[in-house]
């Protein structure tokens, strides 16, 4: 690839198989299930969460923020814990930590414990995530291999948040809560105690902790990813976004600074400049923008004007997270033959055309009708996206740095999803209100006396003029969203230039590292 960043042959690693290749990969992509998920699994339990512990609107945000913030904030941190301390070492670490918050989360009583327990699962799915995504590349040899390893990887990592709705469904539906957070203790303990069985320790690598790089780049991301929820909240001109904004500017601007001149970087700023990794993490920011806004405004869609419960929710995205998986495992058998390109071509397009046929959706649009074409187009070309990103990321970096090049990969993806999700719902308030200025007159022409003395009290027109504003601003989100689906194959056309040395690797008859 260009710009690759020489080492010397000490800088190598040769991966080291555990006792069992296929239970290693099921123990990493087990942890990595989990982490996703719980992202989305929250959702469902908002409602029952504010009942519970007595938090406002406002507030129950922050059940959601804590968590983001934390992790999107922390993973380059927790990549390059990994590549100096050992990563099964780190990984375990991580585990037990997002086990012990799951068990404060769920033993909560009043909001601030939630959101401190909330806050320590970032940490730990910080930790353990991009550690669980270079444990594959220690694990199993690059070629078809890893390539099936990655392809598996993926479509964990994409139809997670798909699962992580219907688990919420079932959990809040059948039992409490509370389990949402109870269900991760034995399936972390498992994992954690899987670990030191079937995955081997990676070679530690000497080196000190780049400290003061690591603080600036989680407080900008913090910032960074804070300031666009804010926005989404409070709008633009707020002074609190305002401040974030220019704080992150300031942070971020001096963790390049400190990067450019530190012996041991947290982040080496070498891989930006391989056209081909730069550009992978654009299209990932830009993916994951899509996907964040498609999980967050269909929900909103099907449960507030089809009326699905949170359980018919989370089934009405199975067949997102199964297209996904099949696109996934399609793209790792034939990647080796056609290169990455294509892949990451044709799914971008494909996901930008799912979210375009979305746009169509009003309030007379059903489920089978209107929703699950657009959405399975949209899934495939997920899948068809996630092995090659992971492959183009990783493609070429020395084993003792794969945990930073994950760790910006990962991170890339959260803060993509959190930036893209505040712009799309801004786009959603605006095309809202204006839908609304051009209802309220018909409603005020049609209301019964009962309804206008509700609409005087909430502010909300109700009925079906409420559903026509909401859809309307969901459609104009999808135009959004297919527009950073869009960006992301533009990238992939121009951009990307893969290599006759990449399609060996991939095959697995190059070097065995730059």
């Amino acid at each position: 690839m260009t710009g690759s960043h020489a080492t010397t042959p000490k800088a190598t690693e040769t991966p080291r198989k555990g006792r069992g290749g296929g239970i290693a990969l099921l123990v990493i992509c087990s942890c990595q299930l989990m982490v996703v998920l719980d992202i989305t699994i929250v959702n469902i339990a908002l409602p029952h969460i504010q009942t519970a512990l007595g938090f406002s609107t406002e507030n129950l945000s922050w059940v959601i923020n804590a968590y983001t913030l934390t992790f999107g904030g922390l993973l380059l941190l927790g990549g390059r814990l990994g590549d100096i301390l050992g990563r099964r070492r780190v990984f375990m670490t991580g585990v037990a930590l997002f086990v012990l918050a799951s068990l404060l989360g769920g033993l909560a009583q009043e909001s601030w414990q939630l959101l401190a327990a909330r806050s320590l699962q970032g940490v730990g799915g910080a930790i353990a995530s991009p550690t669980a995504l270079s444990l594959i590349t220690t694990t199993f040899r690059e070629g078809p291999a890893r390539n099936r390893a990655f392809g598996v990887f993926a479509a964990v990592s994409a139809g997670g948040s798909a699962i992580g709705l219907l688990a919420g469904g079932l959990l809040v539906e059948w039992l409490d809560w509370r389990w949402i957070f109870f269900v991760n203790v034995p399936i972390g303990v498992l994992i954690v105690l899987a670990t030191r069985r079937y995955i081997a320790e990676s070679e530690r690598r000497p080196g000190r902790f780049d400290v003061i790089g690591a603080l600036t780049a989680t407080l900008g991301m913090v910032c960074l990813v804070y300031g666009f929820i804010r926005a989404s909240e409070e709008g633009w001109s707020n002074a609190l976004t305002l401040g974030a904004f220019a704080a992150a500017v300031v942070l971020l601007g001096l963790f390049i600074a400190i990067e450019n001149r530190s012996r041991q970087p947290i982040t080496p700023l070498w891989m930006f400049r391989d056209r081909n990794r730069a550009g992978t993490y654009g299209m990932m920011l830009s993916l994951a923008a899509a996907m964040f806004g498609m999980f967050f405004f269909l929900t909103l869609f099907v449960q507030n004007i089809l009326g699905f419960s949170p359980l018919r929710t989370g089934l009405a995205f199975l067949p997102v997270s199964v297209v996904i998986a099949i696109g996934a495992g399609f793209t790792s058998r034939l990647l080796p033959r056609w290169g990455p390109k294509p892949f990451m071509v044709t799914g971008a397009v494909l996901a930008a055309v799912g979210l375009g046929w979305l746009t169509q959706t009003d309030v007379h649009s059903s489920y089978l009708g209107s929703l699950l074409g657009p959405v399975l187009v949209f899934g495939l070309g997920m899948g068809l996206q996630f092995v090659s990103l992971t492959l183009m990321a990783l493609s070429g970096v020395a084993p003792h740095e794969s945990g930073a090049a994950s760790g910006i990969l990962n991170t890339t993806q959260q803060v993509g999803g959190s930036l893209g999700l505040s712009i799309l719902v801004t786009v959603f308030g605006t095309a809202s209100r204006n839908e609304a200025t051009d209802q309220v007159p018909k409603f005020m022409a049609e209301a019964t006396p009962a309804q206008l003395a509700q609409f005087r009290r909430t502010g909300q027109l109700p009925g079906h003029w409420g559903d026509q504003v909401l859809a309307s601003g969901v459609s104009t989100a999808f135009l959004a969203a297919a527009a950073f689906a869009l960006v992301a194959a533009l990238i992939a056309l121009f951009v990307i230039q893969v290599r006759p040395s990449d399609l060996e690797r991939l095959r697995g008859s190059g070097r065995p590292g730059p």
